[in-house]
């Protein structure tokens, strides 16, 4: 059987001169900026070209670029060996969101690969309307306009997949290494913020974050943590408490700091700049006596290992999987729910 797996993520400027394009197709976005396009296009324009040069700033200390291409054609490259094993010949196809490779030529290599079952499979551990939706609605769009008829499912999220939590757990775990036994540290399990109001409206990533957090606890058998968001942006209300504010505390409270991301499966500016150059230098000023962070799950072949089991359970079926129960009733956008 040939499996075309679609591996979904935001994507990241490969280029100085992507970066205001791609933010432009960042806040373009309708599940971002939940206006009318006549009112959020030009809106999204003006925000990109007043942001770029902080974003340019960003992107200098990482090389002028983000990662997370590389990084995402990896996982492809390590799920295809991990699966195309027996009567399984699998390919896996990258999709971003913001900035090349799009949907549209994902799909076109898709069709090119003539998949007798294409398996959608976002990158993001949590669901959310603002991430997995927004991707998997935008590949709709690709694949009809490619001509695809091929069986496909959708996974939608894997927030305790066991290949996941066990990845980031022994990520964790390495960070703890050789820690300054006179100090006494708190794990912060730091996620993407999310305005509140798009939770309140029956997102169910919050709840979904919260099971992560849950699950790595249990696997880490650690007390001292904290669930907390990072990357706010704008004047709205996000979802608390944000990992600076976390890390002052902290700091008030003389604990080291290992920050660990929950949300992000591969490294680009959130990690590389905000958790490692931004947050470390607060932390100093904070008065945290140590701060550490813990990496990415990345290739990690426990995740990938996990992957390849969502992708086996997501073969025979049509529709929407995941691994996990369903969202709770009140969370109305969950995409098994929905």
């Amino acid at each position: 059987m040939r499996i075309g797996i679609v591996l979904f993520n935001l994507g990241g400027p490969d280029s100085p001169q992507a970066v205001e394009p791609f933010l432009r197709n960042l806040f373009s976005d309708p599940a971002i900026i939940q206006l009318p396009s006549i009112i959020r296009v030009p809106l999204a324009w003006w925000i990109a070209r007043r942001r770029a040069p902080v974003a340019r700033a960003i992107y200098d200390h990482i090389g002028g670029a983000s990662p997370i291409l590389a990084e995402t054609q990896k996982q492809a490259r390590a799920l295809e060996n991990s699966l195309s094993t027996g009567e399984i010949q699998a390919k896996a196809f990258v999709a971003m969101r913001c900035w090349h490779p799009f949907s549209d030529g994902a799909a076109q290599a898709v069709k090119q690969f003539a998949p007798d079952k294409i398996v959608l499979l976002p990158l993001y551990p949590q669901f959310s309307t603002t991430t997995t939706a927004s991707s998997l609605k935008d590949w709709d769009r690709a694949a009809r306009k490619a001509g695809l008829t091929a069986p496909t499912t959708r996974i939608c999220c894997y927030r305790a997949n066991t290949g996941f939590v066990k990845a980031a757990a022994a990520r964790i775990r390495a960070t703890m290494q050789n820690l300054d036994p006179a100090i006494s540290y708190r794990l912060l399990l730091s996620a993407h913020g999310l305005p509140k109001r798009v939770v309140e409206r029956g997102d169910p990533y919050q709840w979904q974050v919260e099971q992560t957090a849950a699950a790595l606890v249990e696997e880490l058998g650690i007390s001292d943590a904290v669930v907390c968001y990072q990357s706010r942006v704008g004047p709205l209300k996000w979802l608390e408490p944000s990992t600076d504010s976390e890390i002052r505390r902290a700091g008030e409270a003389g604990k080291g700091v290992i920050v660990a991301p929950i949300a992000f499966v591969s490294e680009h500016s959130e990690t590389l700049v905000e958790l490692d150059i931004e947050y470390s230098k607060l932390a100093r000023e904070a008065g945290v006596p140590d701060y550490r962070r813990s990496p990415t799950v990345g290739a990690d072949p426990a995740f990938i290992d996990g992957l390849a089991g969502l992708v086996r359970k997501a073969v025979a079926p049509t529709g929407t999987v995941s691994d996990g129960d369903i969202c709770p009733a009140g969370l109305g956008k969950c995409l098994r729910r929905g």
